[in-house]
């Protein structure tokens, strides 16, 4: 089906710039972007529909590259506990933090997991997301990540989303391996992952390297074990300390390494050299009321691609609105308009291995497009929460609510 869409300005965020198209049309045929131009330039041809988009501003659609939006309960009341000055280590020993979650998740059916996972990522697809990647890691055993991912890939069943599934087996030490790190490790490399791999629920391997989690020994057995098996891979490091954790994923050639606020110069160099994506994650940043600061001005410096996510989770980013976290990026990291854009649409991409495909709008791209009511695409960035008119158009398709 070939559909034109104009009257419109574009913002195509081609090579992370705005790369603004005045007076713009779009044409698509089935799932894909085939013509994408000023309107004066575009050839008569016949439509099977034509859609007026009104003046409106045209971006690529979000794309939320770093989520655990499938999990069972959540913890609002630990997040009561911490204003009230309990404090985390409390939490922990009175059986809170990322344990309550494995045990609510663990309890947890599959569809009573899928029921609330749909309901958190809908919010983020009527906010403009409509590409997620979720990760697993409330499970820490071999059935219940598989449950995880199971529902994961459920997901794009019931929503009009792209999602990509990420095992995050190595996100913490389940209670029956306490103090067997390292026996947990090898039940991951030798029995989970290549078992989960062989029933197609994994798009890439992920893990926690922090000395509360699991060392960079450790996380570089699971990437042996993930690159053996073909499977990209990414990491959460330098959230809480420097551990070299993203100059480890470097040499793997990982998609992204996240979070980064304690990131030196150096991981900056080793991951430009590999195209590992930055992924800033400013919810949990403001969540847990941090200042130790990412190391924005090196990784621009030296031209490292940067992502914004949401990192939905129960426990330190509960974000339902990843347009929300553009503006925390710019507010708190003091990234410009543009570059939060460009972190939500083609640096996302990227850090999903999707840059050929999603991210910004270009011939050949998938139709994944946003029409906002605004007068300037800084706007998006700019207006702090609410709902801002738009139409949400994913592989060529409007979405309504």
């Amino acid at each position: 089906m070939k559909k034109l869409w104009h009257n419109c300005h574009v913002a195509t965020m081609q090579d992370g710039k705005y790369s603004i198209i005045e007076n713009a049309a779009i044409v698509t045929l089935e799932n894909n972007i085939c013509w994408i131009g000023a309107e004066q330039d575009l050839a008569h041809d016949h439509y099977d529909e034509t859609n007026d988009l009104n003046k409106a501003w045209v971006t690529p659609s979000f794309i939320d590259c770093h989520t655990h939006s499938v999990f069972g309960g959540n913890r609002s009341i630990e997040f009561e506990k911490r204003l009230q000055g309990v404090s985390y280590v409390e939490i922990a020993a009175q059986g809170g933090g990322i344990a309550s979650t494995v045990r609510a998740t663990r309890a947890a059916t599959e569809q009573e997991l899928l029921n609330s996972a749909l309901k958190r990522v809908k919010s983020l697809l009527k906010d403009g997301v409509t590409t997620i990647e979720i990760k697993s890691g409330y499970g820490l055993d071999y059935e219940n990540e598989r449950k995880m991912l199971r529902v994961i890939r459920q997901i794009s069943q019931h929503l009009p989303i792209t999602v990509k599934s990420t095992c995050l087996a190595a996100h913490a030490l389940p209670p029956e391996y306490e103090g067997r790190s390292d026996a947990y490790i090898e039940h991951i490399c030798t029995e989970m992952l290549p078992k989960l791999h062989a029933e197609g629920l994994v798009d890439a391997v992920d893990a926690f390297c922090e000395y509360l989690a699991f060392t960079p020994e450790q996380v570089e057995r699971v990437f042996k074990a993930a690159q053996n098996l073909g499977i990209p891979v990414k990491i959460h490091a330098e959230q809480l300390s420097a551990l070299a954790g993203s100059s480890l994923a470097a040499r793997y050639q990982a998609l992204s390494a996240d979070h980064l606020e304690y990131i030196t110069e150096d991981d900056v160099k080793a991951m430009a050299a590999s195209g590992t994506v930055a992924v800033l994650l400013p919810g949990a940043f403001y969540f847990l009321r941090e200042t130790k600061y990412p190391f924005i001005d090196a990784l621009k410096q030296h031209h490292v691609p940067i992502a914004i996510s949401t990192d939905l989770n129960p426990g330190t980013s509960p974000s339902l609105s990843l347009r929300l976290m553009l503006n925390m990026a710019s507010t708190i990291f003091r990234l410009t308009p543009e570059e939060a854009l460009a972190g939500a649409t083609i640096h996302a991409a990227k850090a999903l291995g999707l840059q050929q495909t999603h991210g910004s709008l270009a011939v050949g791209k998938v139709a994944d497009f946003i029409a906002w009511e605004i007068e300037h695409p800084s706007e998006i960035t700019y207006w702090l929460g609410g709902d801002l008119t738009k139409r949400i158009i994913h592989q060529a398709q409007e979405l309504k609510f």
